[in-house]
């Protein structure tokens, strides 16, 4: 499975430009997603020039190396362009709808496929305005 992870705000604190404190779990999560030579972790990040090479350098001190940084594959160089959307399967973002899940959920997600389950929708009956004698009620108008 190719993975896109995010690096601010998702495997650190946002602390940009500065490299935030380590978000429990996400080095031990990563590493053990690594384990399974199937999947493949790719660094995608807004990081460039010395701020990307500081956190490629910094999850490597912590025992993480990437399959690709901001590329589909290590080969992919910058003059190919960099590629306006990653050919991956799935992506591990703060930014995700709902945020991010703590860092055992996302393991748990992406090791039993879970995540791949369509989600079923109950559609809501029309939405009612209240009265305007209820708002202007709340409002003291």
């Amino acid at each position: 499975m190719l993975i896109a992870v995010d690096f601010d705000g998702t495997i650190v604190s946002h602390e940009y430009p500065k490299i935030g404190k380590e978000i429990p779990f996400a080095f031990a999560t990563l590493k053990k997603l690594q384990e399974n030579p199937d999947n493949l972790l790719i660094l995608w990040t807004v990081r460039e020039g010395a701020e990307l090479e500081e956190a490629v350098e910094y999850c490597r001190s912590k025992g993480l190396e990437f399959y690709a940084v901001n590329n589909n594959y290590l080969e992919e160089s910058p003059e190919d362009g960099q590629p306006r959307k990653l050919k991956v399967d799935l992506f591990i973002d703060d930014r995700n709808l709902g945020g991010l899940p703590d860092w055992g959920v996302i393991y748990r997600m992406i090791t039993t496929g879970k995540h791949l389950e369509p989600i079923s929708f109950e559609i809501e009956p029309e939405y009612k305005l209240p009265k305007k004698s209820f708002i202007k009620s709340i409002l003291g108008k």
